[in-house]
């Protein structure tokens, strides 16, 4: 299996979230991160969905989303070709003599402190998944009270943007990696 990331507008619409989840449903895949907000149209919302499958049945998969009649267009965004953050927040035990050591490992990962109690500290974090597995492996000793973590976004680097391209898409249009 693989992991792909697909970004995907939609029409701004209720319902249509749960059809989509729906088509992934039935054909067995679970959704690994998805992510919806809008888009500079207000007729139109971004998903970004990562799942793992083999490389045929995410060609049926998205075959399947472009019948959808809200689905606008589908690109597969890949990894070196794209900017991927996530968010994270993370609510850490810490006392006087823990204190000083947290605030230190968020200053190493460059995230921040968002909240501050006398016996806890919220950091807040974005970046790929690897980092913020890395943080709280660090962070974990201290003693995580609670974490929350958004799904993944992302976006083609360069200039163009998923809407240069066609409006409608019959199959996944990858985005190519960028020459230097």
């Amino acid at each position: 299996m693989s992991r792909h990331t697909l970004s995907v507008l939609v029409e701004n619409k209720p319902g249509v979230l749960a059809r989509i989840a729906s088509l992934f449903s039935r054909r067995g895949f679970n959704i690994d991160s998805l992510a919806v907000g809008p888009t500079e149209d207000d007729d139109v919302s971004r998903m970004t969905i990562v799942v793992n499958v083999e490389d045929l049945p995410l060609e049926q998969v998205t075959k399947q989303l472009n019948k959808l009649v809200n689905v606008i267009k589908i690109v597969e965004l890949d990894p070196t070709s794209s900017v991927q953050r996530e968010l994270l927040l993370v609510k850490i035990g810490a006392d006087r003599d823990t204190r000083s050591h947290i605030l230190e490992t968020v200053q190493l990962f460059r995230a921040k402190v968002v909240d501050v109690a006398p016996d806890a500290v919220t950091v807040e974090a974005t970046g790929n998944a690897d980092k913020l597995e890395a943080l709280l492996r660090v962070l974990e000793p201290f003693g995580i009270r609670e974490l929350v973590q958004s799904g993944m976004v992302a976006v083609g680097r360069g200039p163009r943007s998923i809407t240069d391209r066609s409006a409608r898409s019959a199959t996944v249009t990858p985005i190519a990696p960028v020459a230097n």
